[in-house]
């Protein structure tokens, strides 16, 4: 006996017919046919089972009660004449010899149909989110992230790893994102800061002579909303390894994440160890992205032989041309030019196109007339046949790369025949630059994690190329989505102190912002590494969701706003004295 229940509403089958039950579960919905007869559906956790009321005593239990009202029915299973195969339990049915009400509906009407609830409004459905949950497509994806959760925690141990909590009131640290605060009432004017991730903790831990640590790590983050990130907080499975190298987180996650994939995932096929590695500068050259999409089979090529002196002001001023190449096109003028607008509102920069003749010798449509003195050349060495379109994309490098990124994305998603959308493919984009120019400050900035060692070590520090200077950086993308960054980490205190002193902070500044890690370090740590494949991410992944927001229980919308909660919310002026802080009115002069 399960509570005050026998049975769930997914449990009762054929082999069950006579038996004496009692269930408990939402009043789904009711199918009146007289007023002594109906099938009332029940629904709980576990599925649904059909109710026949067959007495004006039962049909009048249930007057006034409104759906989603929360019923426990005694009565006895039966076989159904009308039997459901869409159902494990359609063989069956209850007639009830009583029923009790145990929780009220009291709206007659609901903010939307509980079954359809994926069909309202966003904001209603988080502000209903309780109801939302209780459609069993909804419910299922949090089924589904318990499961993977479960798993992934499974097989870290069985990889001799060990689950360890870090703080979650930690100080403020450089992450690249903004900080969220929490004030220190003992310690007026000071603030605790939530953690952007557990990252000094996790290489203090190494540090401290643990050699395989993880755990499935919330983070918190102040920044905007896309479709694969959630605003507030986030959770990621974080690990690192002592006395370890890149080689070795690869093997770890190559080993831990395909098989989850290939179990649980919308598609069945999942890429196999070793994945495919590409070097950064390489992936923007050939993809026009550092998270490129494998399922596509599309690439850029370099079309720099078209600058200049064609009389078409675009490429004749460009630093950089790209070219799409797809063979095979298969759509109309109309379908070029969606894909060419639809490139531009996502990467801001225009792009053209030329379409290869039905006499296969000669281009025609879009910027053709351009490329007349060209169009010879153009066909041989891009092995154009009659039908073939070349998207171009042009500018600046950065912007003529983005550019032909998104046409491939574009493309891929649009034209039938160049994606796999079955698969999930895996590759390492590896060999980071460790810094850049920054584009605000003009002056050398970290390109990525400024904990990761730099390839050369100290030597590379001294003497190299400082833009040239590469990273034992690396990143995990997932069908163009990227799941995690990790690196092998800057253990030595004197090669951490060259790095910062490369982007103008000295060796006090090192110390006064990683106290802890620098001094840990200065003890002798081993050599590190670690990676933290986004967990939420991975979730939308495998189910197939568009939105990060499916796979989580209780989702912040685009503005950061818990509508459920009505968070953020103002607090009383004694909880704000309390942590000594004053709320000023903004200036609106």
């Amino acid at each position: 006996m399960r509570q005050s229940r026998t049975n769930t509403c997914g449990d009762l089958r054929l082999s069950d017919a006579g038996k004496k039950v009692t269930l408990a579960g939402y009043y789904e919905n009711m199918r009146k046919v007289s007023k002594n007869l109906g099938f009332l559906v029940l629904r709980d956790f576990y599925g649904v089972t059909q109710i026949v009321i067959e007495t004006e005593e039962m049909m009048e239990k249930l007057s006034g009660i409104n759906t989603e009202s929360t019923l426990r029915i005694e009565g006895t299973v039966r076989e159904r004449s009308s039997k459901n195969p869409e159902l494990p339990t359609g063989e069956i049915e209850v007639v009830p010899s009583d029923i009790t009400v145990l929780g009220k509906c009291r709206y007659s009407e609901l903010p939307f149909e509980v079954n359809r609830s994926r069909e309202a409004d966003e904001n209603a459905r988080l502000r209903y989110r309780y109801l939302d949950l209780r459609n069993p497509d909804v419910k299922a994806k949090m089924i589904l992230r318990s499961k993977i959760v479960s798993e992934l925690r499974r097989s870290m141990e069985e990889h001799d790893f060990m689950e360890i909590t870090t703080p979650i009131l930690t100080c403020s640290s450089p992450e690249g994102a903004r900080d969220y605060l929490v004030p220190s009432r003992l310690h007026p004017g000071k603030f605790y800061a939530l953690p952007q991730a557990p990252q000094q903790f996790k290489q203090i831990l190494m540090a401290s002579g643990f050699d395989r640590y993880f755990q499935i790590a919330p983070c918190f983050r102040d920044e905007d909303a896309r479709a694969d990130r959630s605003p507030g907080e986030f959770y990621q499975l974080d690990m690192e390894m002592a006395f370890a190298t890149q080689e070795d987180v690869f093997e770890v996650i190559e080993d831990v994440l395909p098989p989850i994939f290939a179990k649980y995932g919308k598609y069945k096929k999942a890429s196999k160890a070793p994945f495919k590695r590409i070097p950064y500068l390489e992936a923007l050259e050939t993809y026009g992205t550092d998270k490129p999409d494998l399922r596509i089979d599309l690439k850029l090529d370099d079309a720099s032989e078209l600058k200049g002196g064609i009389g078409f002001e675009p490429f004749d001023t460009a630093e950089t041309i790209k070219a799409v190449v797809v063979h095979g096109f298969e759509g109309s003028r109309k379908v070029i030019d969606r894909i060419v607008s639809d490139a531009e509102v996502v990467s801001g920069g225009k792009s053209y196109w030329v379409k290869c003749g039905d006499d296969g010798a000669s281009l025609a449509g879009g910027v053709a007339k351009f490329l007349a003195d060209k169009q010879g050349e153009l066909i041989a060495g891009y092995d154009l046949k009659p039908g073939d379109v070349v998207f171009f994309s042009a500018g600046t490098r950065g912007q003529a790369l983005k550019t032909g990124g998104t046409l491939i994305k574009t493309i891929g998603a649009s034209i039938p025949g160049h994606m796999d959308k079955e698969a999930y493919e895996f590759c390492w984009i590896v060999d980071f630059p460790m810094y850049e120019i920054g584009e605000e400050s003009g002056e050398p900035e970290f390109c990525h994690n400024p904990f990761s060692m730099p390839q050369g070590g100290l030597e590379a520090l001294k003497n190299g190329e400082l833009l040239k200077i590469l990273a034992y950086q690396y990143d995990l993308v997932c069908n163009g989505v990227e799941l995690s960054s990790g690196a092998v980490r800057n253990h030595d205190p004197e090669i951490m102190i060259e790095a910062f002193r490369l982007v103008g902070l000295g060796e006090e500044d090192v110390k006064a912002k990683f106290p802890a890690m620098y001094n840990a370090f200065c003890y002798g740590a081993p050599p590190h590494a670690g990676i933290a494949p986004g967990v939420d991410r991975m979730i939308m992944l495998i189910a197939g969701e568009e939105s990060i927001r499916e796979i989580i229980p209780f989702p912040m919308n685009k503005n950061a706003e818990d509508l459920m909660m009505g968070a953020p919310a103002e607090v009383m002026p004694k909880q704000l004295e309390d942590v000594h802080i004053a709320v000023v009115a903004e200036d609106t002069d």
